[in-house]
């Protein structure tokens, strides 16, 4: 039960990845850069944030403990963050595949970035990196609107009508 609950939460995450990424594709590089004055300066900033949680999250998995966040000017553009985050979501899905629903439930010990240990279970692990994305997706959503963006709805719910429609 655990591994098809976060496979759906996985593809949630992806499909509301890629709108957000569509529609901030609909502005200028200068717009995407733009200093807002958000939690992470730019759309640029914010997006390059989520995809480095996201790596930092997959490092845990296979043994690494980064003791930093990848910097946001390691991705010249959005094409550049774009590529990144498609091998990255190869790896993602093919990790839950690995790990199987026994590997999910388990605990696994990690460091923090500041070094302090951690434990959680591999499907809390993966809940956190697709709550935290939805969180800074929101901050995107609401910075697209200040430079005069369009935003697309990326909630659950509309995922979920867009898989299995009511009846």
């Amino acid at each position: 039960m655990i591994i098809d609950d976060v496979r759906t939460l996985l593809a949630y995450h992806y499909w509301a990845r890629d709108r957000m990424l569509d529609a901030v594709s609909g502005v200028t590089p200068e717009q995407q850069r733009r200093d807002l004055g958000n939690s992470f300066p730019s759309i640029h900033d914010t997006i390059a944030h989520i995809y480095a949680a996201e790596w930092i999250w997959h490092q845990r998995w296979t043994g690494q403990s980064p003791t930093a966040a990848l910097p946001a000017d390691r991705f010249p553009d959005l094409p550049s963050v774009v590529t990144a985050w498609q091998a990255l979501e190869h790896d993602m899905r093919a990790l839950v595949d690995a790990l199987g629903e026994n590997g999910l439930a388990a605990a696994r010990e990690y460091k923090l970035l500041s070094g302090q240990p951690g434990v959680s279970t591999g499907a809390q692990m993966f809940q956190h990196v697709v709550n935290h994305a939805s969180y800074h997706r929101g901050q995107v959503m609401t910075m697209l609107r200040q430079v005069g963006g369009t935003p697309q709805n990326t909630d659950l719910i509309a995922f979920h009508r867009l898989q299995t429609p009511a009846r």
